[in-house]
């Protein structure tokens, strides 16, 4: 029986729940620390760094968490979300122009959805990229490669977050939850895409 299946003495549930609820708890550790908006980017991805570490057996736990958090918080990753909330607030108006019935509105709302889909998802892969840890320009141009080489993989992060976002409005506490699923959908696509033949 392999690893995978095994439980230990007295161990109630199997270690692919122990990954689930620690995925939880990070989840948790990650929407609290996206609370200020600008430490969304950095968030996230400690997040995924945090649940690619359980491959190498590294506890996944808030605490770890929150240590390699404290250690990110730096100037470059405060651009990188101030830039990301620009990016998100120019979106909002976008859309918000194109629903006050300007000319030309349909086809700049479609162009605009178009643009805002690709940005989420190089977005989002590069939170999911090592790199990212200390180099953001460097995860964000292998995001947007792998982007371009991986659609798969873009259609699954854009599923990701269609996913998250229809859990948090059916249900608004789930938001607090959502930013775990959504590392461990990030890290996946990831990893997947590092271990291609």
């Amino acid at each position: 029986m392999s690893d995978a299946r095994t439980r230990e003495p007295g161990e109630v549930f199997g270690p692919r729940m122990t990954l689930f609820a620690d995925m939880l708890s990070v989840g948790l550790a990650t929407a609290a620390a996206c609370l200020p908006l600008l430490t969304a980017p950095a968030a996230l991805s400690t997040a995924c760094a945090v649940l690619r570490g359980a491959r190498e057996d590294q506890p996944v736990t808030a605490g770890r968490y929150f240590a390699l958090l404290r250690w990110r918080l730096r100037a470059g990753d405060l651009v990188v979300g101030a830039a990301a909330l620009a990016g998100a607030l120019l979106f909002a108006a976008d859309l918000a122009l194109a629903g006050a019935g300007l000319p030309g509105a349909p086809l700049f709302a479609v162009t605009a959805a178009a643009i805002g889909a690709c940005a989420t998802v190089v977005a989002l892969r590069a939170c999911a990229r090592p790199e990212s840890l200390d180099d953001w320009p460097a995860a964000l141009r292998e995001a947007a490669r792998d982007a371009v080489r991986d659609v798969g993989g873009s259609g699954l992060v854009l599923l990701a977050v269609a996913t998250a976002a229809v859990c948090a409005w059916v249900l608004v506490p789930l938001a607090f939850l959502a930013p775990g699923p959504l590392a461990l959908a990030l890290t996946a696509v990831d990893v997947r895409w590092a271990a291609r033949p």
